[in-house]
């Protein structure tokens, strides 16, 4: 259906986005909503999103109308029924309905797009609740066979839905994380961020991420008991709690490692742009990653970045960072290539940033809405 502008009507299904409590997906689909605000389209777009949305992202809404429920979306049955009573009604005439979660609603617009983050269940599920796990295997394929189009962060994803599922590889297309182009611009001095989160005057290597099983802390503090063992280097894990944090919080215990691991928790975009900026280097060793958004954000900064050879960082990473097989001895010399190859690792890595903006992200989340509904 077309709207009183003649542009066709979209909406956005953004009621499982929980604002801070959905890690990188809510990032990922702000700023392709950003994105699209940068060209032109014939789409009239609408978010419809749990109550506070608007709140937790005043830069979304001043560009787009958001229709918000009339309670927070916190319990995952409270989504599900929403979905298929309030959003359906809300929605069932427009052209097209985007749902950026991972699954589709048993009641779905005829022309859907379902955004996948990752199978990352069917690597790892041991890393999942035994109820989650069965939810996310009786509804995640399913609802990949029933949408119009499937929108992915990297090939590598893409690659893993077609193998997994046997869907149409046309219908599979990729949508980049993309930064956008303010990033940084307001970050944290780096003598506020050494005052304030006691880092001293040393070297110090970043971690952004939550404190979940695959992404492998516990590599990073073995290292730096062992192999990155001088003592004014320090490491900040910038993130929340996740199912891995009483271990990480042991292992600190048990290396003697609570004078250079920094955990300040979940920090603000500020700090955290500010951290990475000042820092010797980003190091993401994670298992397991559908797209690996801090390696871009890193590049942007201006920051080196290491990563492990898992699942889409390669790709993501490039040529333009430090990619390694996660064992100790090959990561035992990062701090020092960090520091000697730093001019040629930070040119490479704004280069490969430009690859992925805001701008790009959104042009590409486009031409999927334009996919969808010429089926």
């Amino acid at each position: 259906m077309n709207s009183a502008s003649g542009r066709v009507e979209v909406a956005v299904n953004l009621l499982w986005c929980v604002p801070g409590q959905v890690g990188g997906s809510e990032e990922y689909l702000v700023r392709q909503l950003l994105g699209m605000n940068e060209t032109d389209h014939g789409f009239d777009i609408t978010l419809f999103a749990g109550n506070g949305f608007s709140h937790a992202h005043p830069e979304l809404a001043a560009i787009y109308k958001i229709v918000e429920t009339p309670e927070t979306m916190e319990s995952r049955p409270t989504r599900v029924a929403m979905e298929n009573t309030w959003l359906y009604a809300k929605t069932r005439t427009h052209a097209l309905v985007h749902h950026g979660g991972g699954t589709l609603p048993a009641l779905a617009n005829a022309h859907s797009v379902l955004t996948v983050h990752d199978l990352q269940f069917l690597s790892y599920p041991q890393y999942q609740s035994k109820l989650k796990l069965r939810y996310l295997k009786a509804t995640v394929p399913n609802s990949i066979k029933r949408a119009s189009v499937v929108a992915v962060p990297s090939e590598y994803v893409r690659q893993t839905v077609i193998s997994a599922t046997g869907v149409d590889s046309g219908k599979v297309m990729v949508v980049p994380h993309g930064m956008e182009p303010s990033i940084g611009v307001d970050a944290t001095p780096e003598d506020v961020l050494r005052r304030k989160y006691g880092l001293g005057d040393g070297p110090v290597l970043v971690y952004p991420g939550i404190t979940h099983p695959h992404k492998n802390h516990i590599f990073l503090l073995e290292l730096m008991a062992t192999k990155w063992n001088h003592p004014d280097l320090k490491i900040v894990f910038a993130g929340g709690k996740g199912l891995a944090d009483e271990e990480v919080t042991a292992a600190i215990a048990r290396l003697n490692l609570s004078d250079r691991v920094i955990r300040p928790g979940r920090v603000n975009a500020t700090d955290r742009d500010g951290l990475i900026k000042m820092a010797l280097g980003v190091v993401f060793p994670s298992e397991y990653e559908g797209f690996g958004a801090p390696v871009i954000e890193a590049m942007a900064l201006g920051a080196p970045v290491a990563c492990s050879d898992r699942a889409s960082l390669p790709e993501v990473a490039g040529d333009a960072g430090i990619v390694r097989p996660l064992n100790l001895e090959a990561w035992s010399d990062i701090p020092l290539l960090m520091e000697a190859r730093r001019e040629a690792l930070v040119a490479k890595g704004y280069e490969r940033a430009q690859q992925f903006t805001s701008r790009v992200s959104g042009d590409a989340i486009l031409a999927v809405y334009e996919k969808c509904l010429s089926r």
